[in-house]
């Protein structure tokens, strides 16, 4: 497995923000957002112990937890997007989304970006961006270019909408012409492995209406931004202002636990269904339902999505006065608890730099990551329990890990 940092963190346990390694030193997690109420919450460790303790089964069976689970979930959705399958990892999410939408179109299609990530299976491995699969990329996929803030597709951040749709609309037409024509648009809302650009609400409405014309569907893969970590609304899709029709879930639906979803309208699952007939021993157990359900309660009982909001504003605030204080830190964005700074040097992404920064960082104790074309860009996602002091600690300890290696 791949490790972060030169030297990897060997955890020995968590708790909120805060992780601790084998020699008992403390660290301010900046970066985990599968723990997405915090490391260890009470509640989520509660609910999946009495469900364990109580029935734990494969789903052959029918138990009242997944639909009250699908019930609460779905109800934080629109346009008709009521009906869920359970699974156990985003990247089984993405590829059942991949079929419902072959199956409903009966196209093979997928128009994704050029610097993505949607999982691991055979299917998804398709659209990532990383490593390129043995082989080469297969006929019926295209990957368009990504939205960016410092190096904007087609030139200028005014004309990227109008530059993104073009490139959508060049592989609708070569899909078509190549006799595959196009499934789906697959998409993260927050286009988080791409760096997370600044974009406004609208900006995919024309790249989304050409692929509508040409009969395909949207997936939005909600496993980053979704559960209301950007703070201005649950789901990135809202915060876009676009309506899709299927929605991926993953990482922070269970608090760690192993569960993921994929939630849809009824006729795009009946026509999933009839075409493939789906089963999953583990998705929608009983103990994922429940460890699932308790998120989602502790998620609305603690404020987290109006504590995303007010903290990560609070934090960008802060980042940008670092910002100020240092040259090689050409941008500062995010929305809600996702945010971060990209480095730049004398006119070019600054790659090595900001992977010293991620030590410099780690052996400062605070730990976080990087993200981007080129790997230049401070991510910062933690827990959702993060707080004002928190923000304080992390700003402090950047500004003084900038001075030590620039």
């Amino acid at each position: 497995m791949t490790t972060f940092y030169r030297q990897p963190v060997h955890v020995a346990r968590g708790e909120g923000v805060w992780l601790w390694d084998t020699d008992g030193r403390r660290y301010l997690d900046c970066y985990n957002n599968v723990p997405h109420v915090g490391h260890c919450h009470p509640r989520v460790v509660e609910a999946i112990a009495g469900q364990a303790a109580t029935l734990n089964t494969h789903t052959r069976y029918v138990h009242d937890a997944i639909l009250d689970y699908g019930e609460a979930l779905t109800a934080k959705f629109d346009h008709d997007l009521d009906s869920m399958v359970m699974v156990c990892s985003g990247s089984e999410a993405n590829d059942v989304a991949l079929r419902m939408a072959q199956a409903v179109t009966g196209k093979t299609g997928i128009i994704g970006t050029d610097n993505t990530y949607h999982g691991n299976t055979t299917a998804v491995s398709q659209l990532n961006s990383s490593k390129t699969p043995i082989g080469g990329y297969l006929d019926h996929v295209r990957q368009v270019p990504a939205p960016d803030n410092m190096q904007p597709v087609g030139g200028s951040c005014a004309g990227q909408v109008e530059a993104f749709a073009k490139g959508v609309e060049q592989a609708i037409a070569e899909l078509e012409a190549s006799g595959h024509g196009v499934s789906t648009l697959i998409v993260c809302p927050y286009f988080a492995n791409e760096g997370f650009p600044t974009l406004e609400r609208g900006f995919l409405d024309r790249a989304i209406a050409a692929v509508r014309k040409a009969g395909g569907l949207i997936i939005a893969d909600e496993v980053q931004p979704g559960f209301g970590r950007i703070g201005s609304h649950w789901w990135g899709h809202e915060k876009l202002g676009f309506a899709p029709d299927i929605v991926t879930l993953g990482k922070p639906m269970g608090n760690g636990h192993p569960v993921a979803a994929v939630v849809t309208r009824p006729d795009i699952l009946t026509a999933f269904q009839e075409q493939f007939k789906y089963f999953n021993t583990f998705g929608g157990n009983p103990v994922s339902a429940a460890a699932a359900m308790a998120v989602l309660q502790v998620i609305e009982d603690e404020n987290l999505v109006q504590n995303a909001a007010d903290v990560g504003a609070y934090a960008v605030d802060l980042l940008r006065q670092v910002q100020v204080q240092h040259d090689v830190i050409a941008d500062v964005r995010g929305s809600g608890l996702f945010f971060g700074a990209e480095l730049w040097q004398d006119g070019a992404p600054a790659t090595e730099l900001c992977a010293e920064m991620v030590d410099a960082m780690r052996e400062r104790g605070v730990l976080l990551h990087s993200v981007g074309r080129h790997e230049n860009t401070l991510k910062v996602r933690p827990p959702c329990v993060f707080s004002r002091a928190n923000a304080d600690q992390l700003a402090e300890t950047l500004d003084a890990a900038m001075r030590a290696v620039t």
